[in-house]
């Protein structure tokens, strides 16, 4: 299970108040490991969130037994093939709403057996947000597997 995901934005504080409202809820707060970075926390059981850190973000792991650290990188893109498929409550033209009115590339696409939105935070993150119908044609397809405990 995902519980989170970070993602590099240009706007760290406005980008975690869009997806407050994509989410349909929630809380943003300041994020403390990093300068200027931000949460939206879905609300949901499962504690989803994502954490928007400003464009250049790395993270490192230390040579002493430390948590990860930090760095800018002031040359990043902020383009990455790192993406999340997301459930949202909206529907199609409330999230197309959003995009439009954020000036982000935003379309819906097949995925062999469902769609998604490509949602493109800034143009440069792809995030793929399923509308409830959506996520329920996602699982439809996803492959069941029996854990062994």
């Amino acid at each position: 299970m995902i519980h989170h995901l970070s993602v590099p934005v240009r706007d760290p504080r406005h980008t975690a108040q869009v997806f407050l409202e994509l989410f349909g809820g929630g809380v943003v707060t300041p994020f403390g490991p990093y300068e200027n970075s931000f949460i939206t926390w879905s609300g949901d059981q499962l504690g989803t969130a994502l954490e928007f850190y400003p464009v250049g973000t790395e993270m490192y792991p230390p040579t002493t037994p430390e948590q990860a650290q930090f760095r800018h990188n002031a040359s990043a893109t902020g383009h990455t093939a790192t993406h999340a498929a997301i459930s949202v409550e909206l529907e199609v033209d409330h999230v197309m709403a959003i995009a439009e009115r954020e000036g982000w590339r935003a379309l819906v696409l097949p995925r062999g057996g469902f769609d998604v939105i490509e949602f493109w935070i800034d143009n440069t993150v792809m995030l793929e947000l399923l509308t409830p119908q959506m996520a329920a044609d996602y699982l439809a397809v996803a492959p069941r597997i029996e854990r062994v405990r």
